[in-house]
Parts: C-alpha cells; structure tokens; sequence
C-alpha cells in the first residue's frame, strides 16, 4: 500500500503517480485531498488498473469513509481526540 497526502501535488497524484504505481504493481494506493477532506483509494485490478474503492484490501476492510470522518474531527478537535475517536471505531471492526 501506498498513500501520497496531496496538497499542491493533488493532480499529479492523481494521474502521473498514481500511473508510477500501477506500473510497479502496488496493490493499493491512497490519496488524501488535505483541502477537501477526503481519501480517494484505489485497488490494482488484473488488468493493471486502478478501480476506486470504498474499503481497504491491505488494512482488512477498513473503510475510507471513516478516515474521511477522522480527518474532518481533525479540524476540530486535538489529534489525541481525533485520534482516540478513530481507535474506539477501529475496535469495533
């Protein structure tokens, strides 16, 4: 698994790296849109591909919309409070 955090690299993770990566057959490849508070996942498929995802392969099915919801508490909160929300969730799986 791979995860570019993207600011003001945004479209080149997007597109070139995002490429880099299929190419070197990474199975997994996130991208967090630090502006717009969103982890956009990916999952090589057998074609060579990458196909958007809603859960994780490589962290046994965590979902991407928690991590979303972990980032916007970020804004809001500490990061020991972010933090203890996210593992109380993570328990739950």
């Amino acid at each position: 698994m791979v995860c570019e955090v993207g600011d003001t690299t945004l479209a080149t993770d997007l597109d070139e790296k995002k490429q880099t990566y299929a190419g070197l057959e990474i199975p997994e490849y996130w991208v967090i849109d630090v502006a717009g508070l969103r982890v956009i996942a990916f999952q090589l498929q057998a074609d060579g591909k990458y196909q958007q995802c809603d859960r994780s392969i490589a962290l046994q099915g965590l979902s991407i919309a928690l991590i979303e919801q972990t980032l916007v508490r970020l804004r809001h909160e500490t990061n020991g409070t972010a933090a203890l929300w996210f593992i109380q969730q993570i328990s739950n799986l």
